[in-house]
């Protein structure tokens, strides 16, 4: 009696054996992206220079500079409106490398994973 489905001997083809490898190799360099990721620092500045934010790889705010001229007691909400712009850029840096280093490891197949970074 002949046996249903699979593969001779039980194992995988060569190219599902292939194709798992990659898959692994794939995985194990994105872990390690991440992890360089979470160690780099992105800058970006608003107003001029006036306020700089720095953020982790990881998107945490790890420095906000505010240049003392910037501080008008009249207009507050520029000042606000500055920090939120610079933090945001700042974010934006970290998507862009996370997006181009992702790009790089699956060879531009939009293979990403969303929430890796």
């Amino acid at each position: 009696m002949a046996k249903r489905g699979g593969f001779p001997g039980g194992g995988m083809p060569g190219n599902m054996a292939n194709l798992m490898k990659q898959a692994q190799r794939m995985q194990r360099q994105m872990e390690e992206q991440a992890k360089e990721m979470e160690t780099k620092e992105f800058s970006a500045t608003a107003g001029g220079g006036a306020v700089e934010a720095v953020v982790s790889g990881s998107k945490k705010l790890v420095k906000l500079k505010i240049d003392e001229a910037a501080v008008d007691p009249e207009d507050v909400e520029m000042l606000e409106d500055m920090i939120v712009a610079a933090i945001n850029e700042a974010f934006d840096k970290v998507d862009e490398e996370s997006s181009s280093a992702m790009s790089k490891l699956t060879g531009g197949m939009g293979g990403g994973m969303p929430g890796l970074f």
